[in-house]
């Protein structure tokens, strides 16, 4: 059997300018060259060799649940919620409790939050 390692995430959004604006915002990622195809998708870089790509679909209808949600690390999320609070984009626990984060049973510390879209990020310190 091959062995796997993640490439990308590709998330259908209703104006690829707003969220790339989102995610540049919130998280400083790097907007990289889409090598696929001469589509409107856009790139952007998550750091080694790993991507979210960002396709338009304006008229898609977007059903989400906490659920179903990626992930990303930093070694403070703290200073993420602080950063968070700064651009008033509200978060909360696991159980949707209000600006609240959450520790895990295995002492990782963690925030929900959505991007303009309604998809659901993790935000951990599980570096």
């Amino acid at each position: 059997m091959p062995t796997f390692i993640f490439n990308h995430i590709a998330l259908s959004v209703k104006d690829v300018d707003a969220s790339i604006a989102f995610y540049q915002k919130v998280f400083q990622l790097e907007e990289i060259e889409n090598t696929a195809s001469t589509s409107a998708t856009r790139w952007l870089s998550l750091g080694e060799g790993k991507q979210l790509h960002l396709i338009p679909r304006p008229d898609a209808e977007i059903k989400t649940n906490k659920a179903v949600h990626f992930a990303l690390s930093t070694a403070d999320v703290g200073l993420f919620i602080e950063h968070l609070d700064n651009l008033a984009i509200t978060y909360s626990d696991w159980r949707d409790t209000p600006t609240k984060d959450y520790i895990r049973n295995d002492g990782i510390r963690q925030v929900y939050f959505q991007d303009i879209d309604g998809y659901w990020i993790e935000v951990n310190e599980a570096v």
